[in-house]
């Protein structure tokens, strides 16, 4: 299957000759050169990879970039630019870029760096998780529902890391209380219960369900038709 590439970039010239030549090296090639556009398409689509101009009329590379990271942080970006100073690489990479390429280049070059990013976003995703449409990244400390980050206390986060950790098993509220770790003196079971209830409310949109198993404790699962257990 090919992977799937995002390219924007303004210069039509060189734009389409990549697409061509990125083609050919079995990437499935989608172009831009507008930024605002570049960034509503990422958004809602999904991509193995990005290669991204900074100079890009309607909102430039950085913007855009910075952008999608708060929404997609483990999707491989490249920078792809005219500018090569030292300020220009690390104003890049600190805006979440995963790798800085400089024109003019090599295709060679170019092809050897997507290859390289691939390969590490095959290791990086180990700390992702997904259930439904809730993401979890544990690595980041942060949670998203439909690619909408989720504004989760400290707590409701780490109540969330041991249910996504227990998928379809049933989590005790002592266990909670345990692995809470080092302020488990200061939470009773009772706060739990408030953790849970907040949390099963945040993650209603996101096709999952946090059920309470009576007597036993709750359970983390994708929402389905119909089920044994009523949450409680």
């Amino acid at each position: 299957m090919s992977t799937r590439l995002f390219l924007a970039e303004d210069d039509l010239i060189l734009a389409d000759a990549l697409k061509t030549s990125l083609s050919q090296a079995d990437f499935q090639v989608d172009c831009v050169n507008d930024g605002s556009l570049a960034l509503q398409i990422l958004l809602h689509n999904d991509y193995d990879v990005v290669v991204l101009d900074i100079g890009l009329p309607n909102m430039d590379g950085l913007t855009v970039l910075r952008n999608i990271r708060q929404h997609k942080p483990s999707l491989p970006i490249l920078i792809l630019t005219a500018l090569d100073g030292l300020e220009d690489r690390v104003a890049g990479l600190d805006a979440g870029a995963d790798d800085y390429l400089a024109k003019p280049f090599e295709f060679a070059e170019l092809e050897a760096r997507l290859r390289a990013l691939l390969r590490r976003s095959q290791i990086l995703p180990q700390s992702v998780q997904q259930l439904g449409n809730l993401r979890l990244d544990r690595a980041g400390q942060r949670a998203w529902c439909n690619d909408t980050p989720l504004d989760l206390s400290a707590r409701e986060l780490t109540v969330l890391e041991i249910l996504m950790s227990n998928i379809d098993r049933v989590v005790t509220k002592e266990q909670i209380v345990s692995e809470l770790g080092s302020d488990n003196a200061e939470v009773g079971l009772n706060a739990i219960e408030v953790y849970v209830h907040r949390l099963r409310k945040k993650l209603e949109p996101c096709g999952v369900v946090i059920r309470t198993i009576r007597g036993l404790g709750y359970l983390l699962e994708k929402q389905q038709p119909h089920s044994a257990f009523d949450a409680g």
